[in-house]
């Protein structure tokens, strides 16, 4: 990420807060978190802070597309450009197929779908007026999921939502590739967290991977990165898979 100023949408916990800290470590000039939390935003931006680098961040409920476009010119203000957007932000609640009610469905659409999309707009209308990198003027990089790819009966309307993401990103990626934006997802497999361990599901995680094992953080943020790092000037419109086999088993 050296030399890059990185707006993570989701970044006050978990993966999101996890890739802030590593876009630091990697050489990111600038920091920008968007949460519906401002105490985990702030939080989060403590390496950033450390190591004295710019910071900005702003509290926004992605399920309204206003309140995502304002969040967004507040801290590309404040940073000045945003070369990379990471769409981190999603809930993921579990509900039996036969069993999901309205407001599920409103949740999971508002969050999942409507608040990557609006966040994509909104970066496409900041990147398209900077001057580009190496022939890139910025990267999006969209967290979809490997539960878009297989039957998920247990949490169908969340993978239905990555499903979209997945469509959004490559059209995103036709229209915006002209403009020298690349726009690409990544779809990890579950992940070993603490939160997941709170759950009890490390044991089902680990039956649905050959390497028997949830992935690691690190592991994914690590393509999240390189998809969304100096190091990418021509992929775009790609999901990465990343599932530790799931996907082939």
């Amino acid at each position: 990420m050296k030399d890059l100023s990185v707006l993570i949408v989701g970044g006050g916990s978990g993966l999101g807060a996890l890739l802030a800290q590593m876009a630091v470590d990697a050489g990111a000039s600038a920091i920008g978190i968007i949460d519906i939390n401002s105490d985990a935003a702030e939080a989060a931006l403590k390496p950033a802070h450390d190591k004295g680098l710019p910071t900005a961040s702003a509290v926004a409920d992605i399920q309204n597309g206003p309140e995502c476009h304002a969040a967004f010119k507040t801290v590309a203000a404040q940073l000045g450009r945003v070369d990379t957007l990471i769409n981190c932000a999603a809930i993921y609640p579990r509900k039996p197929i036969m069993e999901i009610l309205d407001a599920d469905w409103d949740a999971s659409n508002g969050i999942n779908i409507k608040g990557t999309y609006h966040m994509m707009v909104a970066a496409a209308d900041h990147m398209r007026g900077q001057e580009p990198k190496a022939h890139v003027r910025g990267r999006i990089v969209n967290l979809t999921s490997v539960d878009a790819f297989k039957a998920h009966p247990q949490n169908a309307h969340y993978a239905a939502t990555k499903a979209a993401v997945v469509s959004l990103t490559r059209s995103f990626a036709h229209h915006l590739a002209g403009d020298g934006i690349l726009v690409n997802s990544v779809a990890p497999a579950g992940m070993a967290t603490e939160r997941a361990r709170q759950l009890g599901f490390l044991e089902e995680l680990a039956k649905a991977s050959p390497l028997n094992r949830g992935a690691q953080p690190t592991e994914i943020a690590e393509w999240v990165l390189m998809t969304g790092g100096p190091k990418n000037t021509y992929m775009t419109g790609e999901n990465v898979i990343v599932s530790g086999g799931y996907i082939y088993a």
